[in-house]
């Protein structure tokens, strides 16, 4: 059923300035998460000379990361949310200060540059995985209900905006200093101080302060509520898929299409231009039609999307379809994304969303987590056996069309009113 409506939490005025603040703040959390969490670490990574393994190890920090939500559980109740929030920021911003001197890791003996950053990125994300555990609570004190799909369609959308101006920036970056990541993570740790000032000011949901959130209430949910379950293993699939897929993708444009860093980043510019001009309208369609037929769109057509890479060589036209690729990634996986939070808000009670949404976000997190790791593994595995990288590669891309096509089997159950 529906959860009840959210005025029940916090008055109209108070759930007005909390999503505009949260609109507000989020582009400069973006910005400092996947600047420390998504493609530039990978970028790092190889420019160190880090193996395949490694790459799957640090695109597995992240979702991994997300179970460090369960311990923090137990202080939802005892402290403020906005005080969490504020503080794994923070803890995320300090630890990633080492990168801010990414040339001395560069000429470090091997193995010191890389264990470096490998540590500053995990504790960093450690930090932004503990504040996840209250950001998500408080947003569904401030959303209405039958206005999810559209508060974080344009939610998404700004943050996309803004990520395009990092990245158009970075990309000439590096264009004319290849290898000079200091000057990008300084950008990042600058807009990660500015999210802590701006958070900061979020209205407190009242709902389960003082309350006592224990771990084992939290997991016997996926113990007796079904429909959790059923989309725990549809997100599940379809988020470890294209978490595997990505970070491989990124080093395959590096090391067998023979692309530049500068090319590298047009295509992180077109995946989040994709975003840009979808995300408003999938966050319309989900409110209007309900998530399942955008599961079924969204699945199928990035399952298309990964078996066309099959097809991807060194060719002088290789960027050009890998800007193509990645734009119509983020178009699909947008669209997804907005479904799966849709699910996931009407899953959650108004009156205590947290044990909900940690338990989602900790339980689909794993799997995540692990795919790429697994995914890095078995690529050096099938290298040392003697398969040739690009045949490895698309064995890879493969089994993530499989996986995506097989996640909307129990996504169809997510109709409109269901």
């Amino acid at each position: 059923m529906p959860p009840p409506h959210g005025s029940a939490e916090l008055p109209l005025a108070e759930r007005a300035r909390g999503r505009r603040l949260a609109i507000v703040s989020h582009p400069a959390g973006m910005t400092h998460r996947l600047v420390y969490t998504d493609q530039l670490p990978t970028l790092t990574l190889v420019a160190l000379g880090a193996s395949e393994a490694i790459v799957g190890l640090q695109s597995a920090f992240e979702p991994l990361g997300q179970l460090l939500q369960l311990p923090t559980l137990r202080l939802v109740g005892r402290y403020h949310k906005r005080t969490i929030l504020v503080v794994g920021q923070t803890v995320s911003v300090l630890a990633g200060l080492p990168l801010l001197a990414f040339a001395a890791l560069l000429v470090l003996p091997a193995p010191w540059g890389v264990a470096i950053t490998l540590l500053s990125l995990a504790i960093s994300t450690a930090g932004i995985t503990v504040s996840d555990t209250a950001w998500f609570p408080m947003l569904r004190a401030y959303v209405e209900p039958e206005r999810t799909g559209h508060f974080f369609g344009v939610l998404r959308t700004v943050w996309h905006f803004t990520l395009i101006a990092y990245f158009i920036g970075a990309q000439r970056w590096l264009a004319s200093r290849p290898g000079a990541f200091a000057a990008l993570f300084g950008v990042a740790t600058a807009c990660g101080l500015l999210r802590i000032g701006l958070i900061a000011r979020l209205p407190e949901p009242p709902a389960e302060h003082g309350d006592r959130l224990r771990i084992r209430e939290a997991l016997d949910l996926l113990r007796r509520d079904r429909r959790l379950r059923r989309y725990l293993v549809g997100v599940g699939l379809c988020g470890a898929a294209r978490r595997a897929l990505v970070p491989f993708t990124i080093v395959l444009m590096r090391r067998i299409l023979g692309l530049s860093e500068g090319d590298v980043l047009l295509t992180t510019l077109a995946y989040f231009a994709g975003g840009f001009v979808s995300l408003y309208l999938w966050g319309r369609a989900v409110d209007r039609f309900g998530a399942a037929p955008i599961f079924g769109l969204t699945g199928v057509g990035l399952a298309a999307l990964y078996l066309a890479l099959l097809g991807v060589e060194a060719t002088p036209h290789a960027l050009y379809l890998m800007i193509g690729f990645f734009f119509w990634l983020n178009v699909m996986a947008a669209g997804f994304g907005v479904a799966d939070t849709h699910v996931m808000f009407r899953l959650a009670p108004v009156h205590a969303p947290t044990r909900h949404l940690v338990v989602a976000d900790v339980a689909s997190s794993l799997t995540y987590g692990v795919a790429p790791l697994l995914a890095g593994m078995a690529l050096d595995r099938a290298v040392a056996a003697g398969a040739t990288p690009l045949i490895a590669y698309r064995s890879l891309f493969a089994i993530a069309a499989l996986l995506t096509l097989l996640s909307l089997i129990p996504l169809r159950h997510f109709r409109a009113g269901a």
